[in-house]
């Protein structure tokens, strides 16, 4: 039985789905989706407790929501000092340059990987066709139209057939080998 083993699992887990719920609110915030949504509702509940004494510092700037992005970048980095603490017992010594380029890094490949994720359960769901009202099928739609419409704009007419998703998901792949992302 390895206690630190569960506990750095339980911890980064728990960072992960808060760290996802915050990534969540900025894009519905990008997206412009419905906020009156019950899942739009929840990520507002869910993260104001951090997020509103943030933006009482640092301001929406061309309708982005960057308090959002940086407490992103704050649990980002957070989670890596409680998980290192844990592991090593310590924070390893000259963390600080390698934790800004981890912490970038990181960022950028949630930021894609979300997309990726988004994208690919929006086809799942489009082969299942559920219904267009469900509050979960309705915010994956308004997160990824903005990504797909211009990708749609791209490709010929195809008789009914959108490839968008194709070009989209190829699309993340491709910056995420471009700039070695996991």
């Amino acid at each position: 039985m390895n206690p630190q083993g569960a506990a750095i699992f339980l911890i980064n887990v728990a960072f992960s789905i808060y760290i996802f719920i915050v990534l969540t609110r900025f894009v519905l915030q990008l997206a412009r989706a419905d906020f009156y949504n019950p899942i739009s509702q929840f990520v507002l509940r869910a993260t104001n407790p951090l997020l509103a004494p943030l933006r009482r510092i640092i301001p929406s700037w061309r309708g982005l929501d960057i308090a959002s992005l940086v407490l992103v970048v704050i649990l980002i980095i957070a989670k890596v000092l409680v998980l290192s603490a844990i592991h090593y017992g310590s924070l390893p010594a000259g963390l600080g340059p390698q934790l800004l380029l981890y912490t970038l890094r990181e960022l950028a490949s949630l930021i894609l990987n979300y997309v990726f994720w988004m994208v690919l359960i929006r086809v799942i769901l489009s082969w299942i066709a559920p219904d267009p009202y469900n509050p979960m099928v309705r915010v994956i739609v308004q997160i990824t139209e903005p990504i797909m419409a211009p990708a749609r704009r791209l490709l010929p007419d195809m008789g009914g057939l959108d490839l968008s998703p194709l070009i989209v998901l190829l699309g993340v792949q491709l910056l995420k080998i471009l700039f070695q992302l996991h």
